[in-house]
C-alpha cells in the first residue's frame, strides 16, 4: 500500500540532522520542502523544517548551540546559558538542570560532534528516529518530531503488522502504544532523550523521573497553583487574546488562571444533548463571578455527534488517533477560537489522569498505610460496585508487568472484562475486535510477545505505571488535536502535560491526592482564590454517552461507507462483512460501540494518506492523488508461514 506523503501537506515539522557530511542526501530532500533551517557550528545543516518563528529560540556558546521549540518563554540569553552549561560538559545532567523551564517544548543541543534531542515527559512532545544508509558514506541517523515526515524523508515502508496492534479495543499496551507505523522507525520514550553521533550510532538515556510522592496536600496544592500560573503566563505573555475551553473542573482552572492576567480571555462551552450534562450551568456560574471573560455557549444542536463526518476527514496525522470518531465535536470549538483571532487555545486534557489519579495506587498504600488503604478499598468498592473478592485478588497479585503482558497476548480474542471489574491491575487488558482476521490477531500477538522479557513497567508499581501510561495516551490525543489545528494557525495548549505541572501533582501523597471520598482534592485546594467559590468545589463530570449512541444512529451511513473497499480489509486485517454487520447494529456506548473506535481510526488514517499529493519540490507542487492498489493479505505475507492462523481455527 502506497503511503507516501508530501511534506508540503504538513504545516509544522522539523528534522534534526547529525553533524556530518554523510547526511547530505537527506539534507537535499528536506530542503526541498522546508522553509526554515539552522546550522551546526560547523556550518552543516542542523534543524530543517517548517515552524512558526516565535516557537523557536536559539542560544550559542563556543561550539555548542541550543534550540528550544514549542510553548515557552525562553529568551536567547536563557538558551545561551544552557549552551554554556553544555559546552565541554561530560555529563548532560547540567544541561537538564539549566534548561528546567516552564512550558512544553523540545530541547535540541548540538556540540562536540553530537546532537541531543530531548522528548517531553509524556507523549505530547515526541521524538522519532531512524538509521539509513547513504550512497558513498556510512550509516546516518536522523530524528524528527513527526513519524510520517521521517518516513517520507528516508523512504520507509509501512508496517502492516503494526497497524494490527492499533486495532486493539483499548489501544496498544505499553511499551507498544504510539510506536511509529513504518519499518525501521523508533520512538523515544517519554522522559528520555536521543543522542545522534556522526558515525550513525544513537543512544537513548533517561532525563526525567517522577518525583517521590511524599508531599502533603496543602504544600502540593500551593506548588501546583504556582506551576499552573507559570504555565499559563508562558502561553499568554505578550498576547492580546487567548481562548479556552470552559467545561469541567480542569479546564475551568485553566480559564480562571488565565483570566487573572492582562490578556483578554474568550471562553467556550459546548452544551451536550443529554439533559443531565451540567457544563453550561457551571460555566455560567463561573463567568458570572469573573470580570471581563467573554463567554460563548455552543448550543447542543450545533455540536457534532460522535461519528459525524467520519467518511470525509482529511487531517494529516502521523498515527491513527482515537479522537477520530469525535474529531468534529472536538474541533468545533477550536475552529471557533481560530475564527475569533486566537493564536492559542487552552484545553484541560490531562487533568483527569493527573488529578483524579488511579485507585491502583492502593497496591503501595496497602503496605505503607494499611488502615487508610482498607478504608479506601471499602469506599471504591461501594462507589463503583466492585466485588471485594475481586479487589482482594488484584491487590494480592504480585505478578510482574511482563507476565501481565503475556496474558494480554494470550487472551486477545477472549471476551472483554466486565465493566465493574476493579481497576487495580497494571491496566485493563485490551482485546482484538470481533472483525479482526486471524492474520491480524497473529500479527498483534507476535508484536506483543517480541522482546517482552526485557520490558519494564512505565512507573514504580501499578499506580504510577497506570497514571503515566494514561498520560502518555491522552497526551498523544492532545498532540493529534494540535496536528488537526495547525492548518488553522492556532496552537492547542495542554498545560497539564508540562513537566513542572506533572511533577507538582505526582509529588503529593497518593492517599491525599486520590480518594473515593473527594473529587480531585488537589486542584480544588490549588484553585482557592482563583476559581470562584461558586464552582470551585464542583464534583460532577459530564459525559457524552448520549452523543455516542445517537451519533451511531445518525451517521450509520457514513460508517458503512468506510466498510466499502476497506483499506484494512485490503491489508487482510479485518473481515469486511463482520465489520459491516456491527456498523448496522444498535450498540451501547459503554460495552459495544467503543470497540469500533480504534478500527475506524485506522481506516480513516489509511484513507487520509491517499489524499496527500505525491512528493514534489516547492517550485512545482503536484496536485495529483495517489491510489492504493489492491493487495491481498499484506499482513499474511509479512508473517512467517508457521505463525499464520488458518481460518478454520480462528480464535473467538
Amino acid at each position: 500500500m502506497d503511503q507516501s506523503l508530501s511534506l508540503q501537506a504538513v504545516p509544522a515539522w522539523f528534522v534534526v540532522l547529525p553533524d556530518t557530511d554523510a547526511a547530505a542526501a537527506l539534507v537535499t530532500k528536506a530542503f526541498s520542502h522546508a522553509d526554515r533551517t539552522l546550522t551546526h557550528a560547523s556550518g552543516r545543516p542542523w534543524l530543517v523544517g517548517r515552524w512558526a518563528p516565535e516557537a523557536l529560540v536559539v542560544g550559542e556558546h563556543g561550539g555548542t548551540r541550543v534550540a528550544v521549540i514549542g510553548e515557552h518563554a525562553v529568551t536567547a540569553r536563557d538558551a545561551e546559558r544552557v549552551a554554556a552549561a553544555a559546552d565541554g560538559a561530560d555529563s548532560l545532567t547540567a544541561v537538564d538542570r539549566a534548561a528546567d523551564w516552564a512550558g512544553s517544548f523540545h530541547l535540541v543541543v548540538s556540540g562536540g560532534g553530537r546532537v541531543r534531542v530531548r522528548a517531553g515527559v509524556v507523549d505530547l512532545r515526541r521524538v522519532f528516529h531512524t538509521r539509513t544508509g547513504t550512497s558513498g558514506h556510512g550509516p546516518v541517523s536522523v530524528a524528527s518530531d513527526r513519524a510520517d515526515v521521517l518516513a517520507e524523508l528516508v523512504g520507509a515502508e509501512l508496517d502492516e503488522c503494526r497497524i494490527a496492534l492499533e486495532m486493539l479495543t483499548l489501544g496498544a499496551p505499553y511499551p507498544r502504544a504510539g510506536d511509529p507505523l513504518w519499518r525501521g522507525l523508533h520512538a523515544v520514550p517519554g522522559g528520555h532523550c536521543l543522542t545522534l553521533h556522526p558515525d550513525g550510532r544513537t543512544c537513548t538515556t533517561r532525563w526525567w523521573s517522577p518525583p517521590d510522592p511524599d508531599v502533603p496536600l496543602a504544600v502540593g496544592a500551593e506548588r501546583l497553583r504556582e506551576a499552573l500560573i507559570e504555565a499559563i503566563e508562558v502561553r499568554t505573555r505578550g498576547r492580546d487574546l487567548v481562548t479556552s475551553d470552559l467545561g469541567g473542573l480542569d479546564s475551568t482552572a485553566l480559564c480562571c488562571t488565565a483570566a487573572r492576567g492582562g490578556t483578554k480571555v474568550v471562553a467556550y462551552t459546548a452544551a451536550i444533548h443529554d439533559e443531565a450534562g451540567d457544563d453550561v450551568y457551571w460555566a455560567e456560574r463561573t463567568v458570572g463571578a469573573l470580570n471581563g471573560v467573554e463567554h460563548h455557549v455552543v448550543p447542543a444542536q450545533n455540536v457534532a455527534m460522535t461519528f459525524a463526518g467520519i467518511d470525509a476527514l482529511e487531517d494529516i496525522l502521523d498515527t491513527p488517533s482515537i479522537l477520530t470518531v469525535d474529531r468534529n465535536r472536538r474541533m468545533d470549538i477550536v475552529e471557533l477560537a481560530a475564527a475569533r483571532g486566537s493564536g492559542i487555545h487552552l484545553t484541560g486534557l490531562g487533568g483527569d489522569e493527573l488529578l483524579a489519579g488511579t485507585p491502583a495506587r492502593l497496591h503501595a498504600l496497602v503496605r505503607t498505610h494499611p488502615l487508610i488503604a482498607v478504608g479506601a478499598v471499602r469506599g471504591y468498592a461501594a462507589k463503583y460496585r466492585w466485588s471485594r473478592r475481586r479487589v482482594l485478588r488484584q491487590l494480592l497479585d504480585r505478578s510482574p508487568y511482563r507476565t501481565w503482558l503475556d496474558g494480554v497476548a494470550r487472551d486477545l480474542t477472549e471476551p472483554a472484562l466486565p465493566v465493574n471489574e476493579p481497576l487495580l491491575g497494571w491496566a485493563v487488558p485490551p482485546r482484538m475486535p470481533p472483525w479482526a482476521t486471524p492474520d491480524a490477531v497473529t500479527a498483534a500477538r507476535e508484536l506483543l510477545r517480541a522482546g517482552r522479557s526485557a520490558v519494564q513497567p512505565r512507573g514504580r508499581g501499578h499506580g504510577e505505571h497506570r497514571e503515566l501510561v494514561g498520560m502518555d495516551g491522552i497526551s498523544q490525543s492532545a498532540r493529534h488535536i494540535g496536528q488537526m489545528a495547525a492548518p488553522l494557525g492556532i496552537a492547542v495548549c495542554a498545560p497539564y502535560y508540562d513537566a513542572h505541572v506533572i511533577e507538582a501533582a505526582l509529588a503529593v501523597r497518593p492517599q491525599e491526592r486520590i480518594t473515593p471520598w473527594r473529587y480531585k482534592p488537589l486542584i480544588v485546594e490549588a484553585m482557592r482564590g482563583i476559581v470562584p467559590e461558586a464552582s470551585r468545589t464542583r464534583d460532577t463530570k459530564a459525559n457524552a454517552t448520549f452523543e455516542e449512541e445517537a451519533g451511531l444512529r445518525e451517521h450509520r451511513r457514513a460508517l458503512l461507507a468506510l466498510c466499502e473497499d476497506s483499506r484494512l480489509a485490503r491489508l487482510g486485517l479485518v473481515d469486511e462483512r463482520v465489520l459491516r454487520e456491527w456498523c448496522r447494529r444498535a450498540l451501547t456506548a459503554e460495552t459495544e460501540s467503543y470497540l469500533l473506535h480504534p478500527t475506524i481510526a485506522c481506516e480513516v488514517w489509511l484513507r487520509s494518506r491517499e489524499l496527500t499529493p505525491p512528493p514534489a519540490r516547492r517550485a512545482a507542487p503536484s496536485h495529483g492523488r495517489n491510489t492504493v492498489p489492491p493487495r491481498p493479505s499484506a499482513v499474511s505475507a509479512a508473517l512467517p508461514a508457521a505463525n499464520r492462523e488458518p481460518r478454520e481455527t480462528r480464535e473467538r
